[in-house]
């Protein structure tokens, strides 16, 4: 039986908050794209219409952290990069994510040396990992769809509004 047709028998339908909240967590991700090296050009095709990226409700990129709750590292991270790679990842809002792009992200690839950061998690908490040098886009596809499965696996974040809330000034 449908919802058109549950609807018009029962007149409502009954769900709890937590379930709506989860729902709309995972049909809307809001990515921040950080694309430092090669693989940013697959992270760019994932935007194309073959991978439809969409259907997820993740095509809006947010160059902009407090916008986006899915960050992206796509590419070689160093040493010198990743302190702002972090205060990008401080500046989201909670809940967030991050996806480490690429075996660069990961492992720091073929480079090994003194500058590269051996694995972005090292500094940031990672919840998923794409494979590849560079990974295709319908691998970024299958990280999105792990992190929608984490959200559904997770009690959500609500907040609380009858308590007065306080946020720290960062000065600069």
């Amino acid at each position: 039986m449908g919802l058109n047709e549950t609807l018009q028998r029962d007149g409502f339908v009954t769900t709890s908050v937590d379930a709506i909240v989860k729902w709309a967590q995972k049909n809307s991700l809001y990515p921040m794209p950080l694309g430092i090296s090669c693989c940013g050009i697959e992270l760019m095709a994932l935007g194309a219409s073959r991978t439809d990226v969409s259907r997820f409700g993740s095509e809006v990129m947010r160059f902009s952290p407090r916008q986006s709750d899915l960050l992206i590292v796509a590419g070689t991270v160093t040493y010198k990069m990743s302190w702002v790679v972090r205060k990008i990842y401080d500046q989201m809002p909670d809940p967030k994510w991050v996806i480490a792009m690429g075996v660069c992200t990961s492992t720091g690839g073929m480079f090994r040396s003194y500058p590269v950061v051996q694995g972005i998690d090292q500094f940031l908490p990672v919840d998923a990992y794409v494979g590849g040098c560079p990974p295709r886009p319908e691998a970024l596809v299958k990280a999105i769809m792990t992190i929608q499965e984490k959200i559904g696996e997770t009690k959500p974040v609500l907040l609380d509004m009858t308590q007065p809330r306080t946020f720290d000034v960062v000065p600069g």
